[in-house]
């Protein structure tokens, strides 16, 4: 509970305490002097006693009625601030939250109905609780009937605070209806379902209404199902598809998805993908996620969906509507300047061995460590160069259109220094081993032509970084390194 708000509710009884203080303490003393003494009160006539009499007795119904109110108040505020001490101060010290609302509510009646009989009892000495409880049982039996379905959501409350089936913030369904729990008063639960409407289900429903619970703090699994065509390898779907998933926001990183084959249908193959959430409360947009990672994921790999055999499906090619060998390609790579070296001939051969990938937005092209040999030209889009730094990704630099990367895979080997991230839907060109050792093969000088042009470049670099380098010596082992990959003599 706010501070604020608490402040507010201790004010009010204390107010009213004061209240009933300054009437008590002020004003009724007034009337003191009215009051006559034994010898004045026999001197008076009998009809003038009797109207005495009633006057003193409404004087100290009025005093006793006063100081009950005033002792009310304060028991009001005593209430509350022992109520917050103990379900909020020291229960949240302990479980880390507030006690549940319910708890609260049956924690103030009770002392409500203690503390007013012993107020009663201690100026009304001759008040019978007893008789007056059996006089009312009949009153009893009609409230009872009356009020049995809140009597019912009352108890039904009480069953559930003590078994304890689920708890604030966790995600619950009931019936048709699924949401995050928002509290549980005395009446019904009280949910948000995922188009942010408030649903309040009675306590006395919940408890007979079968529940499905996914505890906050619980590994809360998911299920996304998806196919193949027969002709797809399972075990490349399986592995294609655990890798693209398992790096989607709000999957859980502890546990490897687990991608089966669901079942052999007649005209797929059917495949499931379990998946553990961080935030269960988000598995809607997970979902969705997930089944667009899945279909990129699909079509990097060259893997299909199936349809159904009785519908005609016709490929759709390439977004631009050319091969990969086409002149948009041939433009772009002579535009990369570690290129520049090699003829028009040349540079179509390459054009031939291209291929093109899509990515989507934040999911990683090339990992730090990995081993590769091909490198990459941003077709379109861009994508983010990153290196760890105290266990958190870091963006160095920015790559779009026409930039490249990973050049030194391609002509020696070495494993990925960085982490490229696609920043956005990007479309990349992959030139890999075998098209590049066609060329040296072909033209064994390249090599020394090509290490000229990469020195050159990471001389330029080096030298913006103010990194000492030594362009000679960086050369020969450059060229040793890419005749030693490529098998050249």
């Amino acid at each position: 509970m706010p501070r604020s708000q608490f402040q507010k509710q201790l004010a009010m009884p204390l107010i009213a305490a004061a209240i009933f203080a300054a009437v008590l303490y002020l004003v009724v003393p007034v009337f003191a002097p009215l009051s006559l003494s034994a010898e004045q009160f026999q001197s008076l006539p009998d009809d003038q006693q009797r109207q005495q009499e009633m006057a003193q007795a409404t004087f100290e119904w009025i005093g006793k009625l006063l100081k009950i109110a005033l002792l009310l108040s304060l028991m009001f505020a005593l209430e509350r601030v022992v109520s917050h001490l103990i379900f909020v101060t020291l229960f949240r010290a302990r479980k880390g939250k507030e006690a549940p609302s319910l708890v609260r509510d049956i924690f103030s009646l009770v002392a409500y109905i203690l503390f007013t009989t012993l107020i009663l009892k201690n100026y009304f000495p001759n008040l019978s609780l007893g008789a007056l409880l059996s006089g009312s049982a009949l009153v009893g039996v009609i409230l009872g009937l009356a009020l049995q379905d809140t009597l019912g959501n009352l108890f039904s409350g009480l069953s559930l605070h003590a078994d304890k089936p689920f708890d604030v913030g966790d995600v619950i369904s009931i019936g048709k209806w699924t949401g995050v729990v928002q509290s549980v008063t005395w009446r019904a639960v009280k949910i948000r379902t995922f188009t942010n409407h408030i649903v309040l289900a009675s306590n006395a429903l919940v408890a007979k209404e079968l529940l499905e619970v996914c505890p906050r703090e619980n590994q809360n699994a998911r299920l996304v199902f998806f196919n193949a065509i027969y002709s797809d390898s399972p075990a490349k779907v399986i592995h294609v598809v655990r890798e693209a998933v398992r790096e989607a926001e709000n999957v859980l990183r502890e546990i490897t998805p687990i991608v089966r084959i669901r079942d052999l249908g007649a005209s797929s193959v059917d495949y499931e993908v379990k998946y553990w959430l961080e935030n269960y409360a988000r598995y809607n947009d997970t979902d969705a996620l997930v089944r667009q990672r899945i279909w990129y994921a699909f079509r990097r790999a060259g893997l299909t969906f199936a349809y159904p055999t009785q519908r005609l499906y016709i490929e759709r090619p390439p977004r631009d509507g050319k091969p990969a060998s086409s002149s948009a390609v041939l433009q772009r790579l002579s535009a990369v300047d570690i290129f520049a070296p090699l003829s028009t001939e040349a540079l179509e051969k390459l054009a031939g061995g291209v291929t093109r990938h899509v990515y989507a937005h934040g999911e990683a092209i090339i990992r730090a460590g990995e081993d590769g040999a091909s490198m990459f030209v941003v077709n379109e889009g861009s994508v983010e160069v990153q290196i760890a730094d105290n266990g958190r990704p870091r963006t160095v630099a920015t790559l779009h259109e026409g930039d490249f990367f990973g050049e030194m895979a391609l002509f020696t080997g070495e494993p990925r220094t960085a982490n490229v991230v696609a920043a956005e839907e990007t479309e990349v060109m992959e030139i890999g081993h075998a098209a590049m050792k066609q060329l040296f093969d072909s033209d064994p000088a390249l090599a020394e032509s090509l290490s000229h042009t990469i020195v050159e470049r990471r001389t330029n670099l080096n030298a913006q970084a103010a990194i000492p380098v030594n362009a000679e010596d960086e050369n020969d082992g450059l060229v040793f390194s890419i005749k030693r990959f490529f098998g050249l003599d």
